[in-house]
């Protein structure tokens, strides 16, 4: 219970940071663009990218104040069997349902449900940063964080607390052309428990380290009003004492309307949920072990 509660301080403690950085900026904006120049346009770019996903990953995004989100996310079986599972689509598959709101402004907070080991997640998202129009902040800095709660039968686990796990991350995304958008993003991923063994000495070995460093790069380009060509791409950092993640590759398209967007890739992650992608993903590109997925995201404000 101690490790529950450490962890989920540890949470609240970077939320309120950013919250805390985000209340000066909000004010910084407003004096601002009252002493602003005509030559000057601090109001927020639109649209850096056109939902609150780019393929495995959060956009830089955060909707307006009263904004509702529900996600649809879909990952099938790996391509690798051919015809015996019609590339994937007939093999198990993961989903995820995740709601959404926007309570305040540059603020979501939000939660959903996983297929895979019955994981609930509650999450957040805050706009540190907004890229201006002109002559502002050239680039748009968000925070997005969650809490993923696995709730298969307690057999499967020591503790309760080992059902836990931790996601952090700040996305840092510049619209360079009305076309073209790009964002980096670092993340820290930790699990209370993780794969171990025993020893010949009956000492418990862990495989992998608790925590995780990972960075994703993403970037979209516009090919028409509603269609764009989007890729992502995840790179551990973390080396760890066995059992190393496989960098994730992945691309594909998206359609989007003013309150829909449809997103159908190829990629390597399985693992809906960021942390277990970013630790566990066993898939590697250069075997050509590409899945099939797609994301739907529907907005109402």
């Amino acid at each position: 219970m101690k490790k529950i509660l450490k962890s989920i301080q540890c949470f609240l403690a970077v939320l309120f940071l950013c919250a805390v950085m985000v209340i000066p900026a909000m004010a910084q904006e407003v004096t601002t663009t009252e002493t602003s120049t005509t030559d000057k346009d601090l109001r927020p770019v639109k649209n850096t990218f056109e939902g609150m996903w780019i393929i495995d990953n959060q956009s830089v995004m955060v909707p307006i104040k009263g904004t509702f989100e529900f996600a649809i996310q879909h990952r099938f079986g790996t391509v690798k069997n051919g015809y015996e599972d019609f590339w994937g689509l007939y093999a198990p598959s993961n989903i995820r349902l995740g709601f959404s709101y926007a309570p305040v402004e540059r603020l979501m907070v939000g939660f959903g449900f996983t297929k895979e080991n019955v994981t609930w997640d509650l999450n957040a998202k805050v706009a540190i940063l907004r890229q201006a129009r002109k002559g502002g902040s050239p680039v748009s800095l968000t925070y997005f964080g969650n809490i993923a709660v696995d709730t298969r039968k307690k057999e499967n686990f020591v503790n309760s607390s080992d059902r836990f796990s931790f996601f952090n991350q700040l996305i840092l995304a510049c619209k360079v052309t009305e076309d073209l958008s790009i964002q980096v993003a670092p993340s820290l991923s930790h699990f209370n428990a993780v794969p171990s063994f025993l020893n010949e000495d009956d000492d418990v070995i862990a495989k992998l380290k608790n925590d995780h460093f990972a960075v994703s790069v993403a970037g979209r380009y516009k090919v028409s009003s509603a269609m764009a060509i989007i890729a992502n791409y995840d790179q551990p950092i973390t080396k760890h004492y066995t059992d190393n993640p496989n960098p994730n590759v992945s691309f594909g398209i998206e359609i989007g309307t003013s309150s829909h967007t449809f997103q159908i890739f190829l990629g390597n992650y399985k693992s809906i949920i960021p942390q277990r992608n970013n630790l566990f993903n066993s898939n590697d590109y250069e075997k050509g072990e590409f899945l099939i997925g797609f994301n739907i995201t529907r907005l109402w404000n």
